[in-house]
């Protein structure tokens, strides 16, 4: 603030005339004016910049407070081996190393995946006078990792690569002050996150980091990317520049689904928020332009609940709701800040595209936690919802008291429910599988079963866009190594499969057949993503299958494109990265 100053006013006194000039108050006055103006302008800069002076006072003194009473320590998962964190490449690096060849007809274009990038990873616990709360496996700086496909004048392909941070506003205020700020409040001992909690709030006005780490999706030509705490940002797709928040012109100020889907034949995008506070689940419809919010309606959910995903068909919603709630009254009463309850229901609901919460089919089916949906579609009378279904959640995960490596071995093996140690509420809960469910209705009957056999686990679904909200015959899957992902607690992919809807498996007619496509000893893959043909026949699999792989043993990265038609072969390219790529999550394909 600049320093208050009184300007020094001079005046010469002389003697009065015999006879006085009667005193005008006005025209002294106008004498001072520059002065009062003077004082007047400090005034006003008195009235704006005390409150300024106060406020930077009280959050120097809370994160005085913080420094003081919380310790911020390192998290080992988070730092070893390929979930380790990167550094930004700068500049877009030119790729030149390649196995196999780019095939001519594969459209230009740019295939991204995001992921969690701790810029602060030895700082991902906080331990306090209020116990302990850490960073779950879902939360980190997002960062972009991009690979550029285009030709030149001559048609040859040219191949680049680069990084970077989704610059979040959160992010940014962390790394201008070069330290972790936000304190964990996601997991850990219930009142420390209350305190967590209560803090972050007066210090940012929010009690979680914008990570913008789960998703990256294009609408009306524009790039984003999201988690679902917060707002997505957009993205400048030529250099991965964060541009700003989007909030749909004003009108969506509250969290955003990280799986929005696109209407079929209208390309409008259904969305959605799920919150703590009320209204708990909020449904929306953006204009295929991107402008303008056609609707937005309280689907009336009791509580917060953490649902990941929606589905569309051609003329419906399709809203999963599963007892994975959250919420600080949880932490009031002393549960996690996150919970799933095996005893609880599950139910699915279909809704008139530009419904009500009145409008809702409600459907009610046995109890799951099912993040990922792979499409759902009308069939006369029905409804189809195809997903990978869990019967537990990875998010928070263990309970606080529960012995972590033991809870992660049993959740993430294949489940034996003839053996006497079974139990159902461990065993297998993080052992997704495709599954199906018809929801009929006119009679309002459910007929529900998994999709695929009892050995292999799946999740990280993809599809033919094209077809998303109509009947498709094909889909893709990350398939989990469950050995591995059980001994570190965290999930890891060693093969790809295409299933296929219309054809029963030669060994179980109860189930759909599988292709797996393997890859080798060491390598996991991240981001497998559909990309298809932009000529010729268009069936539904003429395209490839894009994903980043991970060599753990040559600690390489490369993007492998896998004809889907002749998806068991080996991949007809394999590119070398100049950078390692971490494990992540969802990806899209951003055609030229």
């Amino acid at each position: 603030m600049d320093s208050l100053t009184v300007s020094t006013v001079t005046c010469s006194i002389r003697k009065a005339p015999h006879k006085a000039a009667p005193f005008n108050f006005v025209s002294s006055l106008s004498s001072f004016e520059p002065v009062l103006r003077r004082l007047q302008q400090q005034f006003v800069s008195l009235k704006v910049e005390v409150p300024k002076i106060i406020k930077t006072a009280s959050l120097n003194l809370l994160d005085a407070v913080v420094d003081s009473l919380f310790e911020f320590e390192e998290q080992a998962v988070f730092n070893e081996g390929n979930f380790a964190p990167v550094d930004e490449v700068g500049e877009a690096l030119q790729l030149s190393v390649m196995d196999g060849e780019i095939p001519d007809d594969f459209p230009q274009g740019i295939y991204m995946r995001t992921g969690p990038n701790h810029l602060y990873p030895n700082q991902t616990s906080a331990v306090s006078i209020f116990g302990r709360t850490g960073y779950i496996w879902v939360e980190g700086d997002g960062m972009l990792h991009a690979t550029y496909f285009s030709k030149d004048d001559e048609g040859n392909w040219k191949v680049s690569y680069k990084n970077k941070y989704v610059e979040s506003e959160t992010f940014l205020l962390e790394k201008k002050r070069n330290k972790k700020m936000f304190i964990p409040a996601a997991y850990g001992d219930p009142t420390a996150i209350l305190a967590a909690f209560v803090l972050n709030m007066m210090r940012f006005g929010k009690a979680v980091k914008d990570d913008s780490n789960t998703n990256v999706f294009e609408h009306a030509g524009k790039l984003y990317a999201v988690s679902e705490q917060h707002l997505p940002y957009e993205i400048d797709a030529s250099d991965l520049r964060t541009l700003k928040a989007w909030d749909v012109n004003g009108a969506w100020h509250r969290p955003f689904t990280s799986h929005p889907k696109k209407a079929p034949h209208t390309g409008e995008m259904v969305i959605m928020g799920v919150d703590i506070k009320s209204p708990h689940y909020t449904l929306g419809i953006i204009s295929a332009d991107g402008g303008e919010m056609l609707h937005k309606v309280d689907l009336k959910f009791r509580t917060g609940t953490l649902v990941h995903e929606l589905g569309v068909t051609e003329s419906y919603n399709v809203i999963m709701d599963y007892p994975l709630r959250f919420g600080i009254d949880r932490v009031l009463a002393g549960k996690s800040f996150i919970g799933f309850d095996g005893e609880g229901e599950s139910r699915i609901g279909v809704m008139p595209r530009f419904g009500d919460a009145e409008s809702i089919s409600w459907f009610t089916v046995r109890n799951h936690c099912s993040f990922h949906i792979i499409n759902s579609f009308e069939d006369g009378d029905e409804v189809v919802v195809r997903g990978c279904r869990a019967t537990g959640s990875v998010i928070p995960g263990p309970g606080l008291t529960a012995d972590k490596a033991e809870w992660y071995r049993r959740a993430y093996l294949q489940p034996n429910e003839d053996s006497h140690s079974f139990d159902p509420a461990v065993d297998g809960v993080l052992f997704s599988r495709p599954y199906q469910w018809r929801l009929n209705m006119r009679t309002g009957a459910v007929k529900e079963g998994y999709l695929t056999g009892k050995e292999i686990a799946m999740d990280f679904p993809a599809i033919n866009l094209s077809f998303s909200g109509r009947r498709n015959r094909y889909a893709y899957a990350q398939v989990v190594d469950s050995e591995a992902s059980s001994k570190l607690g965290l999930a890891k992919y060693n093969m790809l499969a295409k299933l296929h809807f219309g054809l029963q498996d030669e060994d179980d007619e109860e189930s759909a057949k599988v292709e797996y496509h393997e890859l080798g000893d060491g390598e996991y893959c991240t981001g497998a993503q559909f990309v298809q043909k932009p000529e010729g026949t268009r069936e539904e699999d003429d395209g490839w299958l894009v994903c980043y792989v991970h060599n753990e043993r040559s600690n390489i990265s490369k993007v492998y494109v896998i004809d889907a038609k002749r998806f068991t072969e080996e991949p007809v390219a394999k590119i070398s990265l100049p950078r390692r790529v971490p494990y992540g999550f969802h990806a899209c394909y951003l055609y030229e």
